[in-house]
């Protein structure tokens, strides 16, 4: 029984042997078999590299609430929508009202009854139209009496816009995003970051991003605005400092040229660019792909409608926009 027992192991250890041959030939040949998805966390490590150069600027915060409103305040609408957030009252026809870009001044405030589920209480807001003298009514919860602007939608409060004014304009910082838009029409333009703007004016936004940052830049005197939200809001990535920055980014990538820095700007990318020079000009993929092969490591990045950059070794080599 010996011989059988032993000629069977034997076949065995070369099927075994055969098959791992076969797979390393195969990792090697292609590199699709051995492909990584590179996870969430590796993503951002790898993109977090070189961050952190720029000199951030924090907006000293604007605090205030319904109880220290002085009578008189000013408030700005930014959607006509705000009739929905009026009393119904013999005074005026909410279907009919339209005062997105008025002027409204606060005239003080009354407390409704009883509440009937919880604390459902109501606060009546007074204020007066400043174009048509039209008095209107205001309605917000009583548990909200003492929240900042965010607490009364399509309404933007004029004192924090000053607030912003008094601490930017007249001043230069270098912008962070591309995502520009023209002063009159509000319409997205091709814009560039990491290029040196003067703030020009701070006016009152919309009523999802509360205030538009008029600048020009410095290289070619183009006029642009960007949509930036207050300290009270919950869209962080549109706040000030992710916006703009105070010192040069290009200071922090001293290895980069002025040539690549200056596609970098417009958002550019060639082949032979490194990784990090790519994550400048295109900002983070939406997912990366490790295939390593007998060349080298290839890797893939993927970016939103189809785009990629395909890097071998570090360095870019192929790319679809």
């Amino acid at each position: 029984m010996q011989g059988p027992r032993r000629g069977i192991a034997t076949w065995l250890s070369r099927v075994v042997a055969c098959c791992v041959i076969t797979l390393l030939v195969m990792s090697c040949g292609t590199g699709i078999e051995m492909s990584r998805r590179v996870t969430d966390k590796e993503v951002q490590r790898v993109l977090d590299e070189g961050a952190g150069h720029e000199a951030v600027v924090t907006l000293e915060a604007y605090k205030d609430s319904l109880a220290a409103w002085e009578l008189g305040k000013r408030f700005w609408v930014a959607d006509d929508r705000v009739t929905q957030m009026l009393a119904v009252t013999d005074g005026y026809d909410k279907d009919t009202l339209h005062l997105a870009g008025h002027v409204l001044r606060y005239q003080g405030y009354s407390r409704s009854g009883i509440a009937v589920y919880g604390d459902d209480r109501r606060i009546f807001i007074n204020f007066e139209d400043e174009q048509t003298g039209l008095g209107l009514s205001y309605v917000m919860k009583s548990r909200d009496a003492n929240h900042t602007l965010s607490s009364l939608p399509m309404l933007i409060d004029l004192d924090m816009v000053n607030h912003v004014s008094r601490q930017l304009v007249g001043k230069d910082f270098y912008i962070r995003t591309p995502i520009w838009y023209d002063r009159q029409s509000e319409q997205m333009i091709d814009g560039r970051h990491f290029i040196k703007v003067h703030i020009d004016s701070v006016m009152p936004g919309n009523a999802v991003l509360p205030l538009r940052v008029l600048f020009t830049t410095l290289d070619t005197g183009e006029k642009a605005m960007v949509w930036m939200s207050d300290n009270a809001s919950t869209m962080h990535g549109r706040d000030f400092d992710a916006l703009f920055v105070e010192r040069d980014p290009h200071l922090g990538h001293p290895a980069i040229t002025d040539a690549n820095w200056e596609l970098i700007t417009r958002g550019q990318v060639v082949v032979g660019m490194t990784k990090e020079e790519c994550r400048l000009s295109l900002g983070s993929p939406q997912r990366i792909n490790e295939n390593p092969d007998q060349g080298g490591m290839r890797e893939y990045w993927y970016y939103d409608g189809g785009s990629y950059l395909f890097f071998v070794d570090g360095l870019l080599n192929q790319f679809r926009r």
